[in-house]
Formats: C-alpha cells, structure tokens, sequence
C-alpha cells in the first residue's frame, strides 16, 4: 500500500488533465529535521512524520535511512515534485540533528571563504548546509555571502519544526541541524545555481511549502532572483535572452559579455515590469523573431498557450511596407517564421517590412515600460541571421559595453 502524503486530493486541472501536486525541498528539510529530533530527543524511532506547510496543507512525510548514535540522528525525506517538471524530483532530503555541548561553538570559519559557515537561528538552534546543499558566493540573494543557500521560509520550516521538538520533550540544551542532499551537486548543473554564484550544490526553496505543477510563478520567481543579483551587482543596464537562440547568436555575433545575459523565457512583460520595480536602467533584448514577432503585436507573453499571431504580424507589416494581397496570401500560409521570411525576400520587402515590426517592437516595449527605462532590442533569425535592431538598441550595446569595460 502506497505512502500517504496529505496530498491525495490536491491537484489542478490543465489542458483537460489532472496534474497532481507535490511538496518543496523546504518541506523535505523540515520534515526530516523534524523526524531526526523527535527520534534524538524522543528516544523512540519512528516512521513518519507530520508538517504542517505555510500553505495550510498537513503533510504525513516517510522518513527514510534513519541513523542513530548516542548524541546524533539522521534521517531523509524524499522529494515529490507531484506532476510539476522539476530536476529535484525524486532526490533524498537529508537532516542531521545533534545535541552540542556547552563547550561547543557552533560558528566555524570556511578557509576557502573565510566566512562563519553556520546560519544561526536561535539561541539554541543552528541550521547549516552540508554536502549537496549550495553555498552563495555573490551578492544580491537572500542569504549573505559564505552562508548555505537555504531560503529563509524552509529555514523558518526547520527552526519551528526542531524547537517544536525540543519543546514536546523537554530539551533545554542546543542543537545543530545540517541539512545535505547527496544528489545535489550534479542536479545543481540543471538549475540556475551556478549563474546566481550558488556552488557545490542547490538551494533548498519554497515559500508554500507545496508544489503547484507547471507553476509559471516559479519560472518568474526565478527570473527575478537572478535580476535581483545583478541589479545588486552594479549593472544598471541588463542584456537579456528569451531562451538558447538568443543566448547563442549573443555569444557567437556580437561584442558584449555573454556571461552578463540572463534568460527571461517567455515572460517579457514581467521582466521589464521587474526591471523598472528594481530600479534598473535599461534593458537590452537579444531575441529570435519567432518570439519578438508576437511582441510587435503588444504581446508580453511569447508561450504559444498565450497567444500566436506571428504570421498576421507579418502579414500586417508586409502590407504596411507596400505589399501586394498576393504576398499576405502566402504570409498567411506559412508555419515558421523563417518560411515568412523567405517570403518577403521573394516580394523584395524584407528590409521594409523589418523597419515596420522593429518600429512596433519598441513602441509596445516603451508601453510597458511606460517610457520609464530604456529599452531595445536585436533581432535575428536562425536562417537570415541579424534582420535589424530597433531605435534604442545601439545606445544600450554602447551602455552595456561601457558597463563591462568600467
């Protein structure tokens, strides 16, 4: 018979399908934490244990490789990440929960960073990473630099869920909890964690404690902790990549550093409205025309569930540019962009019909934006390269490129 979690009848439903929750690595540490105390303080072992997550859902955890010597507990707590696609799932979770000594210093100084690796929480609870769990080295996150990249509403999970312990049992002493995840190292190489400056692992997360499957707010939460880095790192002006297309012709065509571009996917409206929230400066897109085409059109979410439109787009600039009813028919029939593209070189409007969408680019980007920064953009396709930039784009390549040199 299969575990219960609490999360049976938790789902959403998505393109006519029922897509089950899950729970986040937050959950995980404190639940284990939470075991591994009850089982050092309690002296009795158990299987499973209860959390009750920030979301309000009660979850029943299986606690897993429980080890146990006199002073010391360990156990896991494997993650779910429900139908969410998630590299975290399915990892082991693990915790760490010793008694210390009066005479034990908790605080111990990392000689490649020479910074106190222990988080202190309380007077008498001290949360730390161990193997598998990062370690931040830039500014601009919610950890300071040298400390484990544990978020702090997990690290608030964990410090409840062990002084809840402590005080059910009677414990008046000092604990240390060490969370680690053995997996953490490799699956940190699939997240953004190296691009935030978090190495030797990833970070335990989770604001609700439970995941919702295919939660754009993750992909968004993300973009803004990376610009949250950046923008704390000086860089008033940002480069930015929808996805792999334009990281690559970045990389491969033009003078900037590719090491500053961050990635905003789909989500083009909400990284301007970040970027301006922030306090940032200016934003420079470096974009396939398959996704800036839809921006032309007013549109800030570029995902194919949102909105399409691309070959009315073109078909409406082929027009403007002086295009006859017989090269919008065949616009209108094309599948890709590039086939679009193709079409216009044949009727001999490529360059006109060019200045059109660049021109409507940037109008619909100074309207979301409310002409509160600067912004512009490079487009390109894979089969006709560089198509033009649109007005703002060479001052922001000069600003970005002054920004690297200073």
């Amino acid at each position: 018979m299969a575990h219960k979690t609490g999360l049976e009848e938790c789902y959403v439903i998505r393109n006519q399908k029922k897509l089950r929750f899950g729970y986040t690595t937050g959950s995980c540490a404190a639940a284990a934490a939470k075991g591994a105390a009850e089982i050092l303080l309690g002296g009795k072992k158990i299987s499973e244990t209860e959390l009750m997550t920030p979301k309000g859902i009660l979850l029943n955890l299986e606690l897993l490789d429980i080890r146990q010597e006199e002073n010391v507990v360990s156990c896991a707590v494997r993650k779910d990440a429900g139908d969410d696609p998630d590299t975290t799932d399915g990892i082991l979770v693990y915790a760490r929960v010793e008694k210390l000594s009066d005479s034990e210093c908790p605080e111990e100084i990392d000689k490649n960073t020479e910074r106190k690796k222990i988080q202190t929480s309380s007077e008498r609870t001290f949360i730390d990473g161990g193997t598998g769990v990062g370690r931040v080295t830039k500014p601009g996150l919610k950890q300071p630099i040298g400390e484990a990249a544990i978020n702090p509403v997990p690290k608030a999970m964990i410090l409840k869920s062990v002084e809840e312990a402590a005080d059910r049992f009677d414990f008046e002493g000092r604990l240390k909890v060490t969370i680690s995840v053995p997996e953490g190292e490799n699956v940190a190489k699939k997240t953004f964690n190296p691009r935030l400056g978090i190495v030797g692992g990833i970070s335990i997360l989770g604001t609700s404690g439970i995941v919702e499957p295919m939660s754009e707010k993750a992909l968004i939460d993300s973009i803004r902790v990376e610009m949250s880095q950046r923008i704390a790192m000086k860089e008033e002006y940002l480069l930015v990549t929808p996805g792999n297309y334009g990281a690559d012709f970045l990389r491969e065509h033009m003078e900037l550093p590719f090491e500053k571009n961050m990635k905003c996917s789909n989500y083009v409206g909400e990284t301007i409205d970040m970027a301006v929230d922030m306090g940032a400066k200016g934003i420079l897109f470096v974009a396939h025309i398959g996704k800036f085409i839809k921006v032309a059109a007013g549109i800030m979410n570029t995902h194919s569930h949102s909105a399409d439109g691309r070959m009315e787009v073109f078909c409406a600039a082929a027009v403007r540019a002086g295009g006859s009813l017989a090269c919008a028919q065949e616009i209108l029939q094309c599948n890709t962009t590039d086939e679009a593209l193709s079409v216009l070189k044949k009727y001999d409007l490529m360059e006109k019909a060019m200045k059109v969408i660049l021109e409507k680019i940037q109008f619909y980007l100074d309207h979301r934006s409310y002409h509160q920064i600067l912004l512009g953009a490079v487009i390109f396709s894979n089969e006709y390269g560089y198509l033009g930039q649109t007005a703002n784009a060479s001052e922001l390549i000069k600003k970005i490129a002054k920004g690297e040199k200073e």
